[in-house]
C-alpha cells in the first residue's frame, strides 16, 4: 500500500505590543490507497490531516463507513473553518486601524469580491462559519457518504458547479455540465462556507447564523440548498441525530500542532 506524507504550514499572525509573532499550523497531508490509515477521531483534539487518494467507502460495513467518512472529513472541516476564522481576524483588525496599507486594502477587497459584501461590517457577517454537525451531515448527503464520483476524483464534496473553462474541473455525466476540482477536501470545504456567505438563497441563514448556533433554529433555513426543500432539510436532521454529530461541534484543532515564532 502506497502511504504519502506530506507537510505543509498554515500561517497566522498576531500582532502583541512587543512585536509580531507568527503562529502556524502544521498540517500533514496523507495520499490513500485503501481506508486503513484513515486516522479515527477518539477525542475532541483533532489532528490536521488532509487525505488526497480517498478510495470508495461504500464497500465497508455501513458503521464502519460512516465512522471513516467522518474521520477523514472533520479535519478538513476545522482547517477550512480556521483559515476563514484567521482571514476573518484580519478584517476585524482592519476596523481598528484609522489608516490602510496597501497590503491592508487588497485583503478587504479580495475578501469583499470573493463574499460579495456590500462592507467591511457585511463582509464580517459573511464570514460567520456554521457548527460542525450541520457542514457533516450536508457534506455526507452531497457526497452519498463519500461514494461519489465527484469526492474520490475532485475531492468536490459538496458538488459545486464550475462555469470558467480555465479553473480546474471534472465533467459530469452529460459533459456539458462541469464541477469544480479542488487540491484536496478542506479547498472544497471553504468553498461551500463562502457559497453559503455570499449566495442571495442563504440570506436568512446568514442572518440566523449572526445570533445562533441552535442547529434546529439554522437547519431550515437551508431548504434552498436542494430542490427536495422540507424534505432535505429533515434528512440533514435525521443524520445529525442518529449519528450523534452534534458532538463534533466542540471538535477543535489539537493546539499541539500549532507553532509560535
Amino acid at each position: 500500500m502506497k502511504l504519502i506524507h506530506k507537510y505543509c504550514w498554515i500561517i497566522l499572525v498576531f500582532v502583541f505590543s512587543c512585536g509580531e509573532k507568527v503562529k502556524r499550523l502544521h498540517v500533514e497531508t496523507i495520499a490513500l490507497n485503501d481506508t486503513t490509515n484513515i486516522v479515527l477521531l477518539e477525542d475532541s483534539l483533532v489532528r490536521p490531516i488532509l487525505y488526497n487518494n480517498i478510495p470508495d467507502l461504500s464497500g465497508l460495513p455501513v458503521d464502519e463507513s460512516k465512522e471513516k467518512f467522518f474521520a477523514l472529513t472533520l479535519p478538513s472541516v476545522l482547517i477550512a473553518r480556521y483559515h476563514i476564522n484567521t482571514v476573518r481576524d484580519s478584517i476585524i483588525l482592519l476596523t481598528t486601524k484609522e489608516k490602510w496599507s496597501k497590503k491592508d486594502s487588497t485583503l478587504f477587497l479580495r475578501e469583499k469580491q470573493r463574499f460579495k459584501a456590500g462592507d467591511i461590517n457585511n463582509l464580517l457577517e459573511r464570514m460567520i462559519t456554521h457548527p460542525n454537525s450541520i457542514t457533516l451531515a450536508q457534506a455526507a448527503v452531497e457526497s452519498g457518504w463519500g461514494s461519489s464520483r465527484f469526492f474520490r476524483q475532485a475531492n468536490n464534496l459538496f458538488g459545486i458547479w464550475a462555469y470558467n473553462k480555465d479553473e480546474p474541473r471534472i465533467a459530469a455525466n452529460n459533459n456539458q455540465v462541469y464541477l469544480r476540482k479542488y487540491d484536496d477536501i478542506s479547498e472544497s470545504i471553504e468553498d461551500y462556507f463562502v457559497t453559503l456567505g455570499r449566495a442571495r438563497p442563504y440570506s436568512e441563514f446568514r442572518k440566523a447564523r449572526q445570533k445562533t448556533n441552535d442547529i434546529n433554529i439554522l437547519l431550515p433555513f437551508l431548504r434552498r440548498y436542494s430542490q427536495r426543500g422540507a424534505a432535505y432539510v429533515h434528512q440533514l436532521k435525521t443524520i445529525i441525530r442518529q449519528n450523534d454529530l452534534t458532538k463534533y461541534d466542540d471538535y477543535k484543532l489539537d493546539p499541539k500542532y500549532f507553532k509560535e515564532e
